[in-house]
This record gives C-alpha cells, structure tokens and sequence, in this order.
C-alpha cells in the first residue's frame, strides 16, 4: 500500500506541471461605447495592469486591465486632440510612451508623453518636431520605430518632393526620450520606381532598411540595396545586396543583434510570371560593412508536396506564400515563417499583390512609409465585387547559420470569410521552449480558438481545446498581441461588442 501511495505521489509530481501550464482564457466585459467600429492598440502590460488604447470618433482613452480582465479605470486623453493622425507606443515594464502626430492649421507636430501603468502622464507632452504641409499634401508624415531591446527609440520623416532625392530627418532618442541624434539627409533615388522595405533599427541604433526597384507596381523586384545609417553618420551607406538576375518576389529583413547582422531574405523566381522556386538570402555583416553569405535554398518536391493545399500542383506549391516572420537564432541560423494568403472573388480568382506589403511611396509632398498596427475593419476597399479572404497552411522552416533548410514542418490550417479577413491568420506567441500558433478553425460548425506549437526540433503539437472557451466570442488572432512570456491579449468580438482575452499559458 505505501508503495501505491507513493507511486501515486511521484506521478503527480511528474504531472503537475503539465496541468498547471494548461491554456487558460479570462474575458474582458463589453463596454458599451466600444464596437466593431472601434479602433484599438493593444499597448502591453504596466505594472501589472493591461492597457489597451481606444478611438472612438473623437473620444480617445486608455482602458486599465487587472489581472482578472476587470476594467480598472477608462482614462480620457484630455491632453490630446479629439482628431489626431497617428499614434504608437513604446512600451517598457512601468511606464511607456505615447507618440502621437494632429495637425493644426497648416503645421502638423509630433509629440511624446510619458505615462505610468494607470495611464496618468509622467509630465507634459513634449513636442518633437514640427512640419509644415500645403493644402493637398499627405500628413501621416512621422514614423517611429524602436529597437529590439527598446533602448532606442527613432522618428523620422521623409519629403519626397523631389523624386530623385528624397530628404530623410531622422531623431534618434534613448529609452528616457533623451535625444542621441538629429540628422538631415539626401537619399538619391534612381529610379522612378524604387520602392522601400521595413525600417529597422538595431540595439546600437543603427538604421537599416532596404531599397528595391520594381519595374511596375505589381511586378517583380530586379534590384536591391541595403541603405543604413549609423548613430552619428551624416549620410547614407549604401550596398548593393548583389541580387544578381535573380528575380524576386518581396524582400523582409530582420535584425540580429546577437551576431552584429542582417538578414535579407525573399522568395524568388526562375522567369518572369513563373513560380516560385525556392528562398534567396543575403546575410549583411555589420562591422565591415560588408555581404557575409548569399544562399539559395530550392524548393523539392517533398516540401512542395508538405505546403501545397490539396487542389494545387507542386510547381505551383508556394504562389500563395507569404513570410510573416523571422525569428533569428543565436548561433546565427534562423527560422522563416510564412503563411498562404489569397483572394477570390468574381472578377478574380486569385490575387497574389492583394496581400503583397507594398510600402510604396505615393504623389505628395511629404509621403513617409507608414504602417499603422490599428485593428481597422474598414481599411480595404473592392469596389462592387463579393470578396472571399483566404488563409490556410503555415509553414515553418529552419535554416542554420549557413543558410541551409535543417528542416521543416507544416501547420495546416483552412479558414475562409467574407468581406473581411478580421477573424483568419494567426498569432504567433514565443514561450521560450515553444513557438504557439494560436488561430480560428470550424469545427463541428462552431469557430473554436486553435493552439499548435512547434519546438526546436521541428515537433508539431496540437494541443487540446483551451478551457473558457465560451460561444458567442469571435477571436481575432491576427491582431493580438503578447504581452509576457506567458500572456497573450486578443482582441474579440462579443455580440457585435468589442473586448479582450487573456490568454495564459
């Protein structure tokens, strides 16, 4: 019998940690000034607390989470313009802060606050810089960036009204908004059709983005540089990647600030209107200044055959591909994630350049790249034609630090709707150990919350249903945002009703 007992104690020993590290979802209540309509950013955890900023109309607030997602506090935002034109956030563990750009007039500011974790200002607004526009010109005109490490901070804008030159003024500032730099810049633009990648900026402050020629706006890349500013540098380096005749599709780069480089890496093509044959990379050493490696990783039949859905054909395998993440290693290697993304409707069947990211630079004066990280369920537009938003598998795959496939898996998935692609992707959470996938599937006609991960080795596991999983809530992964090592936030809607969910792991 004492050695049942004990034979019984050592099993729940082994177990406890597996049934204490189960999936557990905790609901906000609806408010009633908050709906569809509403436009959110999901700031991070303060102190404990979990914000979420709010615009509805001209009512702009920040709402204080507890750890039970009850509403602590709705704090107005006396301090800001009822109609402002962008706002980021850059969050740190007890405080974080808000840039925001409105215009009055003709000038547009850009100004900072800094706030604690019950939304309360840590002194005034502190204006940043100032531009002046004509009368038709674009006023998004700031974009902020932050480090990896959120120890530096940039804004910067651009006037491109002189197409062959744009004029870059850059505002480097520490993790107290201290400012380390200020520069004004000419970057030469050759081309008519040059377009521009992410900007990124590296813990040592370093600007870096790539510079692209397309012959057309829905063609293929023929040409890429890698442009880069250092800290105190008052012009732009500027290499070329050596791309060659390669034909790509769309360039992403990440950061590695662990090895001190750059990673730009893309789908390519053998010929013009072919399909995608494999994955082109280029890894950029930062101290020389100089290309590291390039690698071409082909596509065989056997990955095809794991990517494709079940009415394409191999060679076409990965034309509805799209990377939505890298995540660097520290030896070096990396993990590349995509995902299939297409569109149907009557007037067509498929439409790659819907979801291709095209940070292309309109007419206006001053036409910064801009990309808001707002959940907007009005931000597309199809003109008379039922539109049909499709996202299905996910693959991963492992390069090592040379560049070659180690290996791959998928994560298949099928999900569908209409009108709006608000409640299809995913969202990716890093626990450490795992990479969770967290996304919508029908199941038995309801649309259930899904959690597949993938180790470091490769292992799909499918975990089973989360618990609180309550009808009547409609997730949105794609805009949620984690917010710990353990803790996700999601946005979803509950009746028409906007809220949150916590999801604990």
């Amino acid at each position: 019998m004492n050695r049942i007992l004990a034979s019984l104690v050592l099993l729940s020993t082994l177990l406890a940690p597996r049934l204490t590290s189960a999936q557990q979802i905790i609901y906000s209540d609806p408010e009633r000034e908050d709906n569809r309509r509403t436009n959110f950013e999901i700031i991070g955890k303060i102190n404990g607390n979990y914000l979420v900023f709010k615009n509805n109309n001209s009512n702009n607030a920040i709402c204080i989470y507890n750890g039970d997602m009850k509403l602590v506090q709705r704090v107005p935002l006396a301090f800001m313009p009822d109609k402002y034109i962008n706002v980021d956030f850059v969050a740190y563990p007890d405080y974080f802060y808000m840039i925001y750009e409105h215009q009055h007039k003709s000038i547009v500011h850009c100004m900072a606050v800094k706030m604690d974790g019950m939304a309360k200002p840590m002194g005034e607004p502190m204006e940043l810089d100032t531009t002046q526009i004509g009368f038709a010109a674009n006023n998004k005109i700031y974009t902020t960036i932050a480090s990896e490490n959120k120890q530096k901070i940039m804004v910067f804008k651009i006037n491109s009204k002189n197409n062959k030159n744009f004029l870059f003024t850059t505002l480097l500032y520490d993790a107290q908004l201290n400012v380390l730099d200020k520069h004004r810049m000419y970057l030469p633009m050759e081309e008519r059709n040059e377009l521009f990648t992410d900007f990124l900026l590296d813990n040592e402050g370093e600007l870096v983005f790539g510079k692209f020629l397309r012959s057309g706006s829905n063609d293929y890349i023929s040409r890429v540089t890698l442009v880069t500013k250092d800290v105190q540098a008052d012009s732009f380096s500027v290499k070329d990647i050596g791309s060659a005749d390669r034909i790509l599709d769309e360039i992403k780069m990440k950061v590695d600030n662990t090895n001190r480089r750059f990673i730009l890496t893309g789908f390519y093509y053998k010929q013009k209107r072919g399909n995608i044959e494999g994955l082109y990379t280029v890894v950029w050493d930062k101290g020389t200044n100089t290309r590291l490696k390039e690698t071409v990783a082909i596509f065989n039949d056997e990955l095809r055959a794991l990517a494709k859905s079940s009415d394409a054909n191999l060679k076409m395998a990965f034309n509805d591909f799209f990377i939505k993440n890298i995540i660097v290693k520290r030896d070096g290697g990396f993990l590349l994630i995509s995902e299939s993304l297409y569109t149907t409707s009557r007037g067509n069947m498929f439409n790659r350049w819907d979801y291709m990211y095209n940070p292309a630079f309109g007419p206006g004066f001053y036409s910064p790249y801009y990309y808001s990280p707002y959940y907007n369920p009005w931000n597309r537009n199809y003109g008379n034609y039922a539109t049909r938003f499709h996202a299905e598998n996910i693959m991963i795959i492992a390069f090592d630090k040379d560049g070659s496939i180690q290996w791959s898996n998928i994560i298949p998935k099928s999900q569908f709707d209409d009108e709006s692609e608000n409640l299809i992707s995913y969202e990716m959470m890093n626990t450490g150990g795992e990479l969770h996938f967290l996304f919508n599937q029908y199941e038995r006609r309801n649309m259930l919350l899904n959690d597949q991960s993938i180790s470091p080795e490769g292992k799909i596991t499918r975990y089973p249903t989360l618990k609180n999983l309550d009808k009547g809530y409609d997730f949105m992964p794609r805009y949620g945002k984690q917010v710990s090592s353990w803790e996700t936030i999601i946005p979803c809607l509950y009746r028409n009703y906007l809220c949150f969910a916590k999801v604990n792991f």
